[in-house]
């Protein structure tokens, strides 16, 4: 049970958010979450980082009950070890979204995340800007069309990312495929009704916790959808993106100031 006037559950983002600027986690956040588990608040990691990132993120967030992974698309009880949900978009609707986008924009270099394994490649046009480590494996658009994706990248090399994030809002149609940004240069096409806020519904229901009881952290657009399912308090980090820091209701200090540990921190302690 958890104290009276505390969250049942807290998800959040990792890259940006808890994970500071040089790709690491401060061994005071660790050592913060550990006391929000003991706590007896579920703790849930939720990004836009693949299947093929599992273990990369179960190192940077080691207390988490559950991982929201793929943008909500890959949902793991991670003390079950259990597969909650993994949604996949057909090819077809992949490449009516690209054709849509395209359209209205130009053309899009275009990754794509087929498989669900550790380390797995990705397939398409390789980017040498990608700021990770990355395998892509070079296929052409219709190879990487010919299967079910787990979601999709697209670049414009002639716009900013917020500007082909707003064309795609405006061309591919939800029933088709859902579009968002998570701060690496693409768009993310993902599966219709799959974003971080259903992705949290699954784990919702299978803990029986109401979102009034879910606290959410975040930095891009990625977490809109989860700032607005969640009720017990939606915190951006102070290096946000705009729109998030629109609907935030609290806003902590930045990622490289461990502002998640920091807010709950302050919260164990009241």
């Amino acid at each position: 049970m958890t104290r009276p006037g505390l969250p049942k559950l807290i998800a959040t983002d990792l890259d940006g958010t808890l994970v500071r600027s040089d790709d690491t986690v401060s061994a005071y956040t660790h050592a913060v979450l550990d006391r929000v588990r003991a706590a007896g608040i579920r703790v849930v990691g939720a990004t836009g980082r693949g299947p093929r990132l599992t273990e990369l993120t179960r190192n940077d967030i080691r207390d988490a009950d559950f991982l929201v992974l793929a943008q909500g698309g890959w949902v793991i009880d991670q003390q079950e070890s259990r597969l909650l949900r993994s949604a996949r978009l057909p090819g077809r609707d992949l490449a009516r979204a690209l054709q849509a986008l395209e359209a209205e924009v130009g053309p899009l270099s275009v990754m794509v995340e087929a498989l669900d394994h550790d380390d797995a490649p990705l397939w398409g046009d390789y980017d040498p800007t990608w700021r990770y480590p990355v395998t892509v494996e070079p296929r052409t658009r219709d190879e990487c069309l010919t299967s079910d994706v787990i979601k999709a990248f697209a670049r414009s090399f002639e716009r900013d990312v917020d500007d082909l994030l707003a064309a795609a809002r405006r061309v591919v149609p939800p029933h088709v495929a859902s579009v968002t940004q998570a701060g690496l240069n693409y768009v993310e096409i993902c599966p219709p009704e799959v974003d971080k806020g259903t992705g949290l519904a699954v784990v919702a229901q299978a803990v029986g916790v109401d979102p009034a009881d879910v606290l959410v952290f975040g930095d891009m657009p990625n977490d809109l959808p989860m700032f607005a399912w969640a009720g017990w308090s939606r915190v951006a980090v102070a290096n946000a993106h705009p729109e998030l820091l629109a609907v935030a209701d609290e806003v902590t200090l930045t990622n490289d100031e461990d502002g998640v540990a920091v807010y709950l921190d302050k919260l164990l302690s009241k």
